[in-house]
């Protein structure tokens, strides 16, 4: 756009210390945290849509770290020390938005988290000793003798039924996604960090003068250093990282009459997850019904997805319950192999810091402290 103002080129347009792509949670705790090590810096977020879109206002709100038999999974395949470090940043980025926000504020809800299981799951036999070996792994961390209690007999009195076994973990919570958000959004404002909405980011480049970003609006911003905190759509300006998008499908169910239901809960390593919102049930996952389909940036719903949720809760919620579905939406996640958030230099003064695996509220806390100290080597 060559016919800006002035007033605008020195002020919103003006060159920048640092520009992060995208408002998201990751965007959004890494502003803070630059700010807060370096209060005089020059940062504004560029975020495509009116508010973030991707996941961070669009997921389950949950405040969980970890489910015993994903944990287990990941233990397996991932091995024992970089399973326990990726949970150990889950769990601390939790306690950090608590120490941050009020909980009224973000209506956090110490609830608890709950795993349920059924007697197909391949280590259904030793799960006792499996938990044993999971609260030994965790007590340093946690400083609980029992992070993970079963609790079978519980699961009647959640008005659950057709599951073997049920898990509790008390450190677990909910919260409200929006809230969150909004929460850190005005944190950060607050802080001196301008954020322009609206803008898409299509290419970089470098000159002379400092990093050139281009939008798809025709504006042209000039700064220090960029990082792009863009999760599943870091594929568009970086196909080499082969970030995989997921896109996670979300139900709602009318208000509950004598709803028991309370806590979050996990199924199936993770692939169904709900809780209650109230007195309704908040249900989501099922993409492993239907993995390529699912694997997309496309905020779309489909009905498959919503008949196996639906499908979930005929077969799991305690048939006295009387309901219909009011809400659907979707959310996309960005996954690396490996299951580890990707934070890297990527090119001189451009980082990404991308891919939370579908623990984006646990993990960007924590990624975002590591984010700006990374960035602020190179100042």
């Amino acid at each position: 756009m060559s016919n800006l103002s002035v007033w605008e080129k020195e002020s919103f347009y003006s060159t920048q210390d640092v520009i992060l792509v995208g408002g998201g949670l990751m965007g959004l705790w890494t502003a803070y945290e630059l700010k807060k090590k370096n209060p005089y810096l020059k940062i504004t977020i560029l975020e495509r849509n009116t508010i973030p879109l991707g996941a961070s206002t669009r997921n389950a709100g949950f405040a969980c770290f970890g489910s015993p038999t994903e944990i287990i999974h990941d233990i397996e395949h991932m091995g024992l020390e970089t399973t326990l470090e990726v949970v150990k940043m889950r769990y601390l980025g939790i306690e950090k938005i608590k120490a941050h926000f009020g909980m009224a504020q973000m209506e956090f809800d110490p609830c608890g988290g709950y795993e349920c299981i059924n007697k197909d799951y391949v280590h259904f036999d030793q799960l006792d000793e499996k938990i044993t070996e999971l609260n030994a792994h965790l007590k340093d961390l946690t400083d609980q003798d029992q992070t993970f209690l079963r609790i079978d007999s519980a699961i009647a009195d959640k008005g659950m039924i057709g599951f073997d076994a049920m898990i509790e973990n008390s450190l677990e919570g909910s919260l409200h996604s929006g809230k969150l958000v909004s929460a850190l959004i005005q944190k950060v404002q607050a802080a001196g960090v301008s954020i322009l909405n609206g803008m898409e980011v299509v290419f970089w480049e470098k000159k002379p003068q400092g990093i050139i970003i281009h939008t798809a609006q025709q504006i042209l911003f000039t700064c220090n250093q960029v990082l792009f905190c863009t999760n599943a759509y870091g594929n568009t300006l970086f196909p080499d990282l082969n970030i995989i998008p997921a896109r996670g499908q979300v139900i709602v169910t009318s208000p509950i009459e004598g709803l028991k239901l309370t806590g979050t809960f996990h199924f199936d390593e993770g692939f169904y997850y709900w809780r209650n919102l109230g007195n309704r049930i908040l249900l989501g996952g099922a993409r492993n019904a239907d993995f390529e389909t699912e694997q997309t940036t496309e905020t779309a719903v489909t009905d498959l997805i919503k008949n196996k949720l639906t499908r979930f809760l005929k077969d799991h919620i305690h048939p006295s319950y009387q309901y219909t579905i009011e809400d659907h939406w979707s959310g996309i996640m960005g996954f690396t192999e490996n299951k580890k958030p990707l934070l890297s230099q990527v090119s001189d003064n451009v980082f990404v810091a991308i891919a939370c695996n579908g623990m984006g509220v646990a993990l960007t806390p924590i990624m975002g402290e590591k984010a700006a100290e990374l960035m602020l080597l190179y100042f």
